[in-house]
């Protein structure tokens, strides 16, 4: 087997890599990346490595842009993948609301580049890893209320609404070119290689430098936390077994507000919530994210296996394990590794 997983050096992709490799060691794993800032390429460092433990010799990097058809075309005549696994995505709200285009490039044209390319050579599996942010949001007053997959569409940034079109635009091609998809929508994940621009990590490496913990609002806004590897579990169950032309709903069942979040990391690392500063709020800035995954336990016997009181420990101790990783990220020295890397093939 043989797999394409674009965006392979973020923060998702990245822990999918590291999870399939393991779970599957016979399988071939090609990551494609264009290393933006996001992007990091150090880590997959472990797996690039030949001095290192953690060296597989199926794995492959390619730096490359999805929204290049030349070169995505070059590289499925070349690698020939049975299953792609599109994390590849422009994902931060407050950079969506400043620059909107460069959304819409990525989201959705390079959506499109891809599918492009599995319609022309070929593969079992298509799979669009999306966000329950295209449902809009649900009131605080009505915890009754969950996203259903058959919730209706409804964005409230540039970046959820160039989400919601590529999986409008994928549905599109699996009825009008057979495309053989299906599509993920997963609550927030949380864990370990997660750029240091999102709320989690950002108030770990904040309060572990004694810097103000900006939060929205009064950091009432709640959202359902999704332990990274419990979603790359799921996905490895969609790819695998999930009906083609269906949408499959990954909630963590870990509702918490954003304030107790921050609070819970300021108590576990033994930092004043002094340290906490209220900024601000988001424009349109929803309110509460809640996912019912009761369709994929069903059909495919995933649950959430990771409560957020384990996963919020494992992920602050990671990066105090780790600080090498987002230090280099803080002064964007991994960002000169970009700069020397060449395609390994």
């Amino acid at each position: 087997m043989k797999i394409i997983v674009t965006g392979g050096a973020g923060f998702i992709g990245s822990n999918f890599v590291y999870y399939m490799l393991e779970r599957y060691p016979d399988y071939h794993i090609i990551c494609v990346d264009c290393l933006t800032y996001a992007g990091n390429l150090s880590t997959l460092a472990p797996i690039m490595d030949k001095n290192s433990p953690k060296y597989s010799k199926n794995f492959w990097f390619y730096k490359i842009d999805i929204c290049d058809r030349a070169a995505i075309y070059q590289l499925f005549e070349k690698e020939k993948p049975d299953i792609v696994v599109n994390f590849a995505a422009e994902s931060h709200v407050d950079r969506s609301i400043e620059n909107p285009e460069a959304f819409l490039q990525t989201n959705i044209f390079g959506t499109q580049v891809l599918m492009d390319a599995c319609c022309k050579y070929g593969i079992t599996r298509y799979h669009q890893v999306s966000t329950d942010e295209v449902y809009g949001d649900l009131p605080l007053d009505r915890p009754d209320l969950f996203f259903m997959e058959e919730t209706p569409l409804h964005t409230s940034s540039p970046y959820s609404a160039s989400k919601a079109s590529a999986d409008l635009l994928v549905h599109a091609y699996h009825r009008t070119f057979g495309l053989p998809m299906t599509i993920s929508r997963c609550s927030n994940n949380y864990g370990p290689y997660h750029f240091p621009e999102k709320l989690i990590p950002l108030m770990i490496v904040n309060a572990l430098n004694d810097k103000p913990l900006p939060v929205y609002g009064k950091g009432e806004n709640v959202r359902d936390w999704l332990y990274v590897e419990d979603h790359c579990k799921a996905i490895d169950l969609i790819i695998h077994n999930g009906r083609v032309g269906d949408v499959y709903n990954i909630g963590g069942h870990n509702e918490m507000r954003n304030i107790d979040i921050v609070k819970i990391i300021c108590k576990n690392l033994g930092k004043p919530e002094s340290l906490i500063t209220y900024v601000t709020d988001r424009k349109g800035h929803d309110m509460r994210y809640a996912i019912d995954p009761t369709k994929i336990h069903n059909e495919l016997g995933w649950l959430p296996e990771t409560m957020f009181a384990d996963g919020i420990r494992k992920t602050i101790q990671w990066y105090l394990d780790n600080q090498e990783w987002w230090e280099n990220i803080l002064d964007g020295e991994y960002q000169n590794d970009h700069k020397k890397c060449i395609i390994i093939d």
